[in-house]
């Protein structure tokens, strides 16, 4: 009967028991292979073997939350081994798990990129890479910070090339790659390399767009108020709008008008005014007149034409302070013309 039971309970606990996570590995950059799980509650212990070799223990686990999660497996000559089958077990596991790793190999990200611009006015971006011509690789660039453009390189090309280039243009490349279909396809691709750039670089203006907007509209502000200030000083402040904005004269086609117009002293326009009077006199020439025929029988009448002068008496100037008893201008009438004979 004990014998029963306890049998019994082997069995119920044997079901009870928890399954072992499943494992997924992968060969990374050729130096490595790295398996990962998924647990909870259980630190488990692992062991990993190539065909034709004995299991060893993980040699580096990678923790989580203290727990193994993972395993970083060195190998030797991984680039062969990839096409044999590995096998992962845990401590508690009679069967082991197959692995096929030739499509599980992950190079890592190429490295020393480098651009050049050549003497055929073309940009190219190189890089390095391993096992050449079994390797394909893919680009991805953008121009000026725009939307990444991905392009796919042939097995062995290790360069990217831009013809004719703008200079005023960023330009932006990335490099990844996989083993090829030359030499056994891989499904994994390396991560994408750092980044290397050439040309003008065009910085995000989003934040210096937003400045500029506040200061222009405090500036618009401290205008308006300035402009708002000046108009109230020019209305109440009449010493400071002749200042600002000085009289000019109407122009006018009045002769009177325009002298007063002029800018001098009021005392400087009497002194030109004459304070005397003169007489003004016409002088005027007569040419000879010949004698007629009667005339010329007498010898001792002898007829001469002189030269006359005659004067005038001054016009009155309205604007002088004469006394007289009417200001009002006069014409004078010049006296006949008078001939001298002798």
């Amino acid at each position: 009967m004990k014998i029963r039971l306890l049998i019994i309970l082997c069995l119920v606990g044997s079901g009870f028991a928890k399954r072992p996570p499943d494992v997924d590995c992968v060969v990374i950059g050729l130096k490595y292979v790295k398996c990962l799980w998924n647990t909870s509650d259980v630190n488990y212990t692992f062991y990993s073997r190539f065909r034709d070799q004995s299991f060893r223990e993980c040699d580096t686990y990678i923790l989580k939350n203290g727990l193994n999660v993972g395993c970083k497996q060195p190998e030797d000559d991984i680039w062969t081994k990839r096409f044999s089958t590995y096998y992962t077990k845990f401590q508690q596991d009679q069967n082991p798990k197959e692995h096929q790793l030739k499509n599980r190999v992950k190079f890592d990200p190429p490295s020393n990129l480098t651009v050049q611009f050549r003497s055929d006015s073309s940009l190219c971006f190189e890089w390095r890479l391993i096992y050449e011509s079994c390797v394909e690789s893919e680009v991805r660039y953008r121009l000026n910070n725009d939307n990444w453009q991905v392009s796919m390189v042939g097995p062995g090309l290790q360069e990217y090339c831009f013809n004719l280039p703008s200079n005023s243009s960023r330009y932006e490349l990335q490099v990844r790659n996989r083993v090829s279909n030359n030499c056994g396809p891989s499904k994994e691709w390396s991560e994408w390399s750092d980044p290397v750039i050439w040309g003008a670089h065009k910085p995000d203006l989003t934040g210096l767009l937003y400045s500029v907007n506040v200061w222009t509209v405090v500036m618009y502000f401290v205008g308006g108020a300035t402009l708002l200030l000046l108009i109230v000083l020019l209305l109440h402040h009449e010493r400071i709008r002749i200042i600002l904005i000085p009289v000019v004269p109407k122009p006018s086609l009045v002769t009177q008008d325009f002298k007063e117009w002029l800018d001098s002293p009021k005392g400087l326009k009497d002194v030109f005014k004459p304070s005397y009077t003169e007489r003004t006199c016409s002088v005027r020439e007569y040419c000879p007149v010949p004698p007629s025929d009667s005339e010329s029988s007498d010898s001792s009448i002898v007829s001469v034409s002189t030269d006359q002068t005659v004067c005038y008496n001054p016009v009155p100037n309205p604007d002088l302070n004469h006394p007289g008893p009417s200001s009002s201008s006069t014409e004078f009438v010049p006296p006949e013309e008078q001939h001298i004979s002798v």
